[in-house]
């Protein structure tokens, strides 16, 4: 029904033609008296005879403003009847439709100097953006329709024009590669990491001012930099900004989970979204910190991190939802903001007034009328008392209304997912594995058609939207982790499958990779953006992936590859490294390695029956796994299993010692002798340059 003709008065009890879209998103709009549609050949098909203009409007189910237009402008009849009478109307779920995003954001951005969502485009019938905004209080979004609509009427060849002109600016605006460009090395990584260290805020963590978003990425890069260098700034920067963060407001001090991000350079007040691969990716970074350090803090956010995924976002299918909206009711912050009386309603005067002073919760309040978010500054002195009394306002909470969930199950925050929660159940919890091979089988039952991935799906069924790069890269590299967790040859196999379709599809002539295939729909302009922004780029993930699968198969392609889509770290990545920590935390890896580390006559997990019998942890695996997977140098791989396993590369040829389980390590393709001790192996695994 994308694009159907349908009329908009009631259709066999729907309202518009939202209503067998497949997003959450889409869906939440069904019920507008705007005769919204889905984007497709049809809507651009019915412009054209009708002679109008497309109003596209693009946003997502966690956001509040897009909420808060829709309330106001998209539920109201009067402005309703102005689009449907001067405009195709078209809603799109940028999640689901990321290129379509990604190019009118840029028109957004390059005509009023700033984006967001919720974004509305005018476009000519062939898809040519003449208009752009963003958020419009409804009487400026209603002299909007009538000064457009005087336009495209009374000043068509103007309005053409202006068109025509965006589009040659757009195809300007792409960003492309110095000339001289080269694989990056250790020079680069450093001026990087200087070209950090200025922006980095010494008071309250993190990067710039307000608002400030969680920087995952770079906060990955740092720590592999310090890993392979020793650099304590870069550590520093990592710990103040970890610490931080999970005793701020933006973290669930309840339940878990970290939300979009603070409006306030503290940390204190959260945009109250959770999005999934906000929480994968950092889920990674706090493992990874508890690994190198030891630290409680980030073993208990890890440990907490990884129950929200499973438990908030898992869906019945086995996958992982989008996100929690920002919204319950249409307020903000209605869920899990506390004042002091609601605080002593649940645990009564004395322990509410211990709990107020450990989580800062003022009479004045800290966010919205006199309610304050959960900040945890300081560990309590009583752990069990916190204990109870967290139970406590958490069953109290789970009382009140509670946000919507977009259950939309999106391939590439999928991938990030199976590959935190896969190392996590190796460091931390078996079960945290399971759910990482869940995750992994529904992406290959449903989201694999044809040899291809779909970008989303609901309740089991895959969405039409074609795979991005980032599909391919970040669930490859999701896969990869599993195969390592479990040795088992159908995980490599799979990403190898999905790594030559990037190749295949997504390729430049010049190593970098475009953000949709060669065979996708054609838009006024093929996406290509090497940055990182909220989740890693197409190509930053599929590099990535690459070195990963390069390193366990010992593919000297791949890794070629991986080499030329890294390129741009020599010139983004030592300008801008907060767009690229991604790409930085992969270069790492690439300067590091490979690091090839194999141990044979230990199995992490049981290949057959595995959900029944239960997934090991690296430590139940046995003492040489547990080491490797503790001290893993940055962008190692690790396969622990069977000696001479059939279709495991990095096992083949590998026989036990003595008749004991051995571990192979290799490092820039150079092997020292297999050592069955675990003092030998931990001075291996320590090596820094």
């Amino acid at each position: 029904m994308v694009g159907s003709l349908l009329p908009w008065s009631m259709i066999g009890g729907m309202t518009n033609r939202l209503a067998l879209a497949s997003s959450p998103y889409l869906q939440q709009h069904r019920d507008n008296p705007v005769d919204w549609q889905e984007w497709g050949e049809a809507a651009f098909r019915e412009a054209r005879d009708r002679d109008v203009p497309v109003l596209l409007s693009v946003g997502y189910a966690a956001c509040h403003w897009c909420h808060v237009m829709a309330h106001d402008s998209f539920e109201d009849e009067d402005v309703a009847a102005l689009m449907n009478k001067n405009f195709v109307n078209v809603k799109v779920d940028r999640e689901e439709r990321p290129d379509i995003d990604a190019v009118y954001m840029q028109a957004t951005t390059a005509l009023t100097g700033q984006g967001g969502w919720p974004m509305t485009c005018l476009l000519t019938p062939d898809g040519s953006p003449f208009f752009a905004g963003t958020f419009f209080p409804r009487a400026q979004f209603q002299s909007l329709l009538i000064s457009a609509t005087r336009a495209w009427d009374e000043q068509r060849d103007e309005v053409l024009a202006a068109g025509q002109r965006i589009v040659t600016a757009l195809a300007d605006l792409v960003p492309t590669a110095p000339d001289t460009r080269s694989i990056p090395g250790p020079e680069q990584l450093d001026a990087a990491a200087l070209r950090l260290a200025p922006g980095y805020d010494e008071v309250n963590g993190g990067f710039g001012g307000a608002p400030k978003f969680p920087p995952s990425m770079v906060l990955e890069f740092l720590l592999r930099r310090y890993e392979r260098t020793g650099d304590v700034d870069a550590l520093r920067m990592v710990e103040g900004t970890c610490e931080a963060m999970a005793r701020g407001g933006m973290y669930d001090q309840l339940a878990g989970g970290f939300a979009r991000y603070s409006v306030d350079a503290a940390w204190v007040v959260p945009h109250f979204e959770k999005m999934l691969y906000d929480n994968a990716l950092l889920l990674r970074v706090y493992l990874h910190w508890w690994r190198i350090t030891g630290s409680p803090l980030a073993e208990r956010v890890a440990r907490e991190t990884a129950d929200f995924l499973i438990r908030d976002l898992g869906t019945v299918d086995g996958g992982f939802a989008s996100a929690l909206d920002a919204d319950t009711d249409g307020v903000e912050g209605l869920t899990y903001a506390w004042t002091p009386a609601q605080l002593t309603q649940v645990l009564g005067p004395r322990d509410a007034a211990r709990t107020a002073k450990l989580l800062n919760v003022t009479a004045v309040g800290t966010f919205e009328k006199g309610a304050s978010t959960l900040q945890l500054r300081e560990d309590a002195a009583d752990p069990a008392w916190w204990e109870e009394v967290r139970i406590r306002l958490l069953e109290a909470r789970s009382e009140r209304p509670q946000p919507a969930r977009d259950d939309k199950v999106v391939t590439a925050w999928n991938g990030l997912a199976i590959a935190a929660l896969a190392e996590a159940g190796m460091l931390l919890d078996g079960r945290y594995l399971a759910a990482a091979r869940q995750a992994g089988e529904l992406m290959l039952r449903t989201h694999l058609v044809d040899g291809r991935l779909r970008r989303t799906s609901l309740d089991g069924v895959a969405g039409e939207a074609a795979g991005v790069a980032e599909d391919y890269g970040d669930l490859a590299d999701g896969l990869l982790m599993l195969h390592q967790a479990t040795a088992e040859p159908r995980w490599l196999e799979a990403a190898g499958s999905l790594l030559g379709v990037a190749l295949r599809h997504f390729l430049d002539r010049d190593g970098s990779l475009f953000d949709t295939a060669d065979d996708a729909e054609q838009l006024v302009q093929r996406p290509k953006d090497p940055s990182d922004n909220a989740a890693p780029s197409g190509q930053s993930a599929v590099a990535n992936a690459l070195l990963t699968y390069s390193a366990l198969t010992g593919s000297l392609s791949h890794r070629e590859a991986a080499e030329r889509a890294l390129q741009v770290v020599s010139w983004l990545g030592t300008t801008q490294p907060r767009f690229l920590g991604w790409g930085l935390a992969a270069a790492e890896g690439l300067v590091a390695g490979p690091v090839q580390i194999a141990i044979v006559g230990e199995r992490p997990a049981p290949a057959v029956g595995a959900e029944s019998a239960g997934e090991r942890t690296a430590a139940e695996a046995g003492p040489l796994t547990e080491l490797a997977w503790r001290q893993r140098p940055p962008g190692a791989v690790i396969v622990s299993g069977d000696p001479d396993a059939e279709r495991v590369p990095l096992l083949q040829f590998r026989p036990l010692v003595a008749g004991s389980a051995a571990a192979y390590v290799c490092y820039g393709m150079v092997c020292d002798a297999p050592t069955t001790s675990g003092a030998a192996l931990a001075a291996a695994l320590s090596r820094r340059g």
